[in-house]
Order: structure tokens, then C-alpha cells, then sequence
């Protein structure tokens, strides 16, 4: 039931015939083994709309059902039974998932109490992994089923908090934020979830989006409802504005607005794939100690590594004899209470001050950005600015000024943003350019450092596994570190698995995206991933031009790449990223794969150069909906210049 409604013997699943038979074992489910009467059942199922023989299609469906359910009675059914006050289903509670989700949920709550966190977080992943789509499938929003599929998603709404909760206590801060966003878009009213979502982001070192979303919610709730967050969230806000971890419930602060008294802790494998980066940034920390200053930009995208390098490069620095500090672009608790837009360069000016020391109080309105240039002249100092792309104006305005004090001091000032391209810091970086600074952009990772971090970790670093490894990951550092957490036989191969934390943030991106992409992606992800356009354009009943548009709607989402191709004449073809492609297949139900299956072999039969060994895969695929071979069927153009209107277009918008 945590998803679309399934019955399964053993590994097999059952087949419960067309929509309105489905729908009436969900009618029969979520009664718990209580009567419902014929005209209730004729009710749910067609409302005030309903045909003639409406009692007889309804004895019929029990009949069909009682032989899926119990083939092999003698006599009446213990199963699906019926009496004067109507039919009832009688399921143990044992074989519903609902009930094994409870049991794991309850387990991971214990855990938790307990401290037992690896324990924990088995639990609610098992628990997690119970789950299919929303619950009750394509019965959810009919009256009859709205109070179950309501009770059943928030208690999946109830578990993923608690994962969030492990997550953070743990300290596996970039799945919780991950967990916690994806929590906020599904219920967006939801206090709780905007809670954890502030509070893994703060540990993270995320400070000023903790408050940007703060700010968000408080926005949203005041628009959509007239109220005001409860005292406790703005407790919260308050705790992030001060630093208070007590109140957080966090076990240390965060990285962020603090001094590195020594290298950051050490991790298993190493930094692979960065060497000419290190070079440049070391050579920048030569440069500095000689009395002038350097500036430095590192970008890239989203789990590209930009943290890791920083962190190694603050490590590198102190053992030169830098003063480190770290901030980043984000708000602050200024004078009175209020919030501060100078906040960066005040962090960076709070890590390099001395314990114990207050600040100047020999000015009466004392700039942060004063106290810092006094602080750097002290000593050979690193200055790492994370998070540039959430910083206001104003912060950039006080970094460009810093930029034209710091001339002939010995300081290395790095600033890290995930895109160069943004027009909110296209002037900041237009200043630093005129200052000869260096621009560092994280590409993917190879082929050969995807085997050195195997070789590394004492596993096999050669050709086959790392290839594989290296497809999947698509070269990203913080993909390819969710894989590795993983058995090696579930990192690839038949048996692979999507690890959670990309599962997340997979769906978050889909939820982002039009329908029509979404509808896209998933024909494609039933055609091995490929994107054929012109047979995405026929199925859809698109122009070549439309489908166009949404290959690009999905791209700028990371949710397809461009492969190249030397073999074809485009140089290439779109495709499906492999973790895109399993997370797209997860969500369809075996009905749904079959019709999809067969609206492709459908448009392929129509093709004047046809891929034998493609349309059977496709046929085989498509199941008890396999498509009738028609020889000699009029061949469609690649592309539609217009939308006619469909065989079957009720079932293909509905799958999508």
C-alpha cells in the first residue's frame, strides 16, 4: 500500500485486472477487515455516475478477485468474504508493508533514544525503502481513500524527519540537507521539516541560508495563512543568529565564522583529481609570504568538491604558518539584536582574533572590515569566503573594498561559489579579475582518479570496475562518495542501487521540472535512457521543436548530459545520467512500464528503418499490452509538425 496498491506471492506479482477492480480491493484494504456494504462499494467506485449494472460489475470484480487472491479454496474464501452486511477483506496484518514500515519506524525511534545511530539509521532506511511513490497509487485522491492517503504519507512525511534527525546527529550533514529540502517542497506548510531543514543547514556551515529560509517559511505562512512561525521556530532563528549550538541541539559548532587552530581532521582516501589546483593554490601561499596579496576563485558545480579542496588547502596553510579564519556569505548578529548584511567580513575578522580579546572598542562605530585589514597585518593570513553565490550586494560591496586595501600584505583571500556565470557576482568577480586572480573551476573527476580512490580504500582499481564506477558517478566527487558507501556488488551491475542522499536530490530536481519533461524523461528511461527526440516527439505527439525545449528544461537541471559520439553525425546524442535512469524506473509501477513499453514499440513499428533487436525488447517489455503487429502500416514522418490527436491518449497522460 505505500505506493501503488501491489500484491505480491512471493517474489511474483499479482495480476489484479483493469482500474475499477484495483480500485475496489483498495475500497476493501483500507477498511482493515471491516464490512463495507454494495451501495457504499458502487459509491466509491462511480460516485453519483453510476451505470446500470453497478451491483453486477461489482459481483463480478469479488469473483475475479477471490480467484487471484485465494486460487486455490475450497468452498467459501477466508479471504475476501462475504455476508449480509456487505463484502470485507481479511488480510493479516503481517502482509501489508504498512505494517513493516511501522515496525521499522518503531525501531529506529528506539535506536535513536538509545544513541545507537548506525542501528538507527538502518531501520528508517529499511523503512524508507518500503515505499514506491504516493501511497494508495492512483487511488489516493478519490474521496473513499483521502483519510488513509493522507495518514499514510504523513507518517512517511514522520520518517524521513526522523532520518534527518539521525543524519545530523551523525554529522552526515550534505544527505540531511539534502533529506530536509526534499521534506520542505513535498509539505511546504510543515513546520517540523522547516526546523530541520535551518538546522541541518547551520551545521553544514550554512548559516545564511538557515535564515534565508527561516525567512522563506515565515513569508509563506504569513501569505497563505495569516500567522506568524510558533515560538519555537523563531527560538530557532534567534539560536542561528546567535551561534548557539546548545539550543540547536548540535554537538559543535560549525566551520563556518571560525579560526582552524590546526588542519582539519583527516579523511580516508585523498584528495584525487585536484593536483594542478593544490599546485596553483600552494603557489599563491608562496607568493603571499613574500608581502603580497592573492586572490583566488574556486567554482563548480553542486558536490564538485569545492569543500574538500578548501579544506585541504586550509590544512596546507596552517602548516605554512598562515592564520586561517572562514566565513561565509551570509547574515550575522549585529548591534542591537539585528542582522547584519557586513556579516562576512565580520566572521573573517572574529576567526583571526586572539582569545579573549574583544573587539576595537577604540571607535565608536567600529567597521568589520577595519578590524580585519588590522587583523591581517599581524601575520601571513588565509581568508576562505564560502558561499559567495548567497551573499548580498553589500557584502560584495565590502570584499570589493577589501580588495583595493589589501595591496602589499602578506594574505591569500579565496572565495568559493558554485557558478562564475551569475549576473549577482558578475561585478565582484570583474574587480578581482583586474587583480591577476586565479580562477580554479572543478571539473569531473576521471576515469584514472575514480581508480586511485579505489586503489586508496584496498579495492580493485582496475579498467572494468573503475569505468563502471566512473559512468555513474559521472565523475562527481559527492555522487562517487555515496557509492562507495555502498556494498561493491550494489554500486553497479544488475544489482545496483541508488544510495539515498542521490535519490533525494534526484527527485528534488524532477519535482522541479514541467510535466511534459518529466513525461519525457520517463519514456526515455524505459528506452535504456537513450533520447531518441524523434521518437520522443511521435510518442508525445510533439514538435520537434517542443521536444527540443524540454531537453533543454531537463539539462539545465543535470538531469540529462550530452555523450559524445565521433560515430554520428550530430557528434553525440543526449542520454540519461545511469542514477537519473534507476531513480526514474523506481517510480513506475509494472502496469505503467508495460504501457510505456508498448506506445514505444508502437511508434517503432512505424519506422522505415526499424532496429529488429530494439522493438523486440520493447515488445517483450510491454507485457500482456504488447501492441497487434500491423505489416504495411502507413510510416510516420521523423518529426510532427502538429499535434493530432492520439490512439490511447488517456492512458499515455496518465502515465505521465
Amino acid at each position: 500500500m505505500l505506493g501503488p496498491v501491489v500484491v505480491r506471492h512471493g517474489r511474483e506479482s499479482l495480476d489484479l485486472g483493469p482500474r475499477q477492480r484495483r480500485l475496489l480491493l483498495t475500497r476493501l484494504l483500507i477498511e482493515n477487515g471491516r464490512p463495507v456494504s454494495l451501495t457504499e462499494l458502487c459509491h466509491s467506485l462511480w460516485g453519483e455516475d453510476q451505470p446500470t449494472a453497478a451491483v453486477s460489475s461489482i459481483r463480478a470484480h469479488i469473483s475475479r478477485l477471490r480467484s487471484v487472491l485465494d486460487p486455490a479454496r475450497k468452498g467459501r474464501s477466508p479471504v475476501l468474504v462475504s455476508g449480509t452486511t456487505g463484502y470485507a477483506l481479511s488480510v493479516p496484518r503481517e502482509a501489508r508493508d504498512t505494517a513493516a514500515f511501522d515496525a521499522h519506524v518503531a525501531r529506529a525511534r528506539n535506536a535513536l533514544a538509545r544513541e545507537q545511530l548506525p542501528s538507527a539509521r538502518v531501520e528508517i532506511n529499511m523503512a524508507l525503502d518500503l515505499w514506491r511513490g504516493p501511497a494508495l497509487g492512483e487511488a489516493a485522491e478519490l474521496p473513499f481513500a483521502l483519510r488513509e492517503s493522507a495518514r499514510l504519507n504523513a507518517a512517511r512525511q514522520d520518517a524521513r524527519e526522523l532520518l534527518t534527525t539521525i543524519l545530523i546527529t551523525q554529522g552526515d550533514l550534505l544527505p540531511a540537507v539534502s533529506v530536509a529540502e526534499q521534506l520542505t517542497i513535498g509539505a511546504p506548510l510543515r513546520e517540523a521539516s522547516w526546523s530541520l531543514l535551518m538546522r541541518a543547514l547551520y551545521a553544514a556551515g550554512r548559516p545564511v541560508e538557515a535564515l534565508r529560509q527561516y525567512d522563506r517559511f515565515r513569508a509563506m505562512l504569513a501569505r497563505e495563512l495569516g500567522l506568524d512561525p510558533s515560538p519555537g521556530l523563531r527560538d530557532l532563528h534567534i539560536a542561528v543568529l546567535r551561534h548557539d549550538t546548545a539550543t540547536l541541539g548540535l554537538p559543535r559548532p560549525p566551520r563556518t565564522a571560525t579560526a582552524l587552530s590546526g588542519p582539519p581532521p583527516l579523511v580516508r582516501t585523498p584528495l584525487v583529481g585536484r593536483k594542478e589546483e593544490t599546485a596553483r593554490l600552494g603557489s599563491l601561499l608562496r607568493e603571499a609570504a613574500t608581502g603580497h596579496a592573492r586572490w583566488a576563485v574556486v567554482s563548480g558545480g553542486p558536490g564538485s568538491g569545492k569543500t574538500r579542496l578548501l579544506d585541504e588547502f586550509a590544512a596546507q596553510a596552517s602548516e605554512a604558518g598562515f592564520a586561517v579564519t572562514r566565513a561565509g556569505g551570509g547574515h550575522a548578529l549585529g548591534p542591537g539584536s539585528t542582522v547584519s548584511l557586513r556579516c562576512a567580513v565580520a566572521q573573517l575578522a572574529d576567526g583571526l582574533r586572539r582569545p579573549g580579546e574583544d573587539a576595537d572598542v577604540h571607535d565608536e562605530n567600529p567597521d568589520p572590515l577595519t578590524a580585519l585589514v588590522r587583523q591581517i597585518t599581524r601575520v601571513p593570513t588565509l581568508c576562505v569566503v564560502d558561499d559567495l553565490d548567497w551573499a548580498t550586494l553589500d557584502i560584495h560591496h565590502q570584499l570589493r573594498r577589501l580588495a583595493r586595501l589589501l595591496r602589499d600584505v602578506p594574505v591569500v583571500v579565496v572565495c568559493a561559489l558554485r557558478d562564475t556565470e551569475s549576473p549577482a557576482v558578475s561585478g565582484l568577480l570583474a574587480e578581482l579579475a583586474r587583480l591577476g586572480t586565479a580562477w580554479l573551476r572543478l571539473d569531473p573527476l576521471s576515469t584514472e582518479d575514480v581508480a586511485e580512490v579505489l586503489v586508496a580504500r584496498g579495492e580493485d582499481g582496475s579498467a572494468g570496475p573503475s569505468e563502471e564506477l566512473h559512468r555513474r558517478s559521472e565523475g562527481n566527487p559527492f555522487v562517487l562518495g555515496e557509492l562507495l558507501k555502498l556494498p561493491p556488488a550494489q554500486r553497479t551491475g544488475p544489482d545496483a542501487r541508488v544510495p539515498d542522499a542521490i535519490r533525494s536530490v534526484v527527485q528534488a530536481r524532477l519535482g522541479e521540472l514541467t510535466a511534459s519533461a518529466r513525461t519525457m524523461l520517463t519514456y526515455a528511461a524505459v528506452d535504456a535512457g537513450r533520447l531518441d527526440l524523434a521518437l520522443l516527439a511521435d510518442v508525445q505527439r510533439l514538435t520537434h521543436e517542443q521536444v527540443l525545449r524540454l531537453v533543454d528544461e531537463a539539462a539545465t537541471k543535470r538531469l540529462v548530459v550530452w555523450a559524445p559520439d565521433s560515430t554520428v553525425p550530430s557528434g553525440g546524442h543526449y542520454r540519461l545520467p545511469d542514477l537519473v535512469h534507476d531513480v526514474l524506473l523506481g517510480t513506475l509501477t509494472a502496469s505503467s512500464r508495460h504501457l510505456l513499453h508498448s506506445a514505444i514499440a508502437r511508434e517503432l513499428t512505424c519506422r522505415e528503418d526499424i532496429d529488429p533487436a530494439r522493438l523486440d525488447d520493447h515488445l517483450r517489455a510491454a507485457g500482456p499490452v504488447v501492441p497487434p503487429s500491423v505489416p504495411g502500416r502507413t510510416v510516420r514522418p521523423r518529426f510532427r509538425t502538429q499535434c493530432p490527436a492520439a490512439h490511447d491518449a488517456d492512458e499515455f497522460r496518465a502515465i505521465g
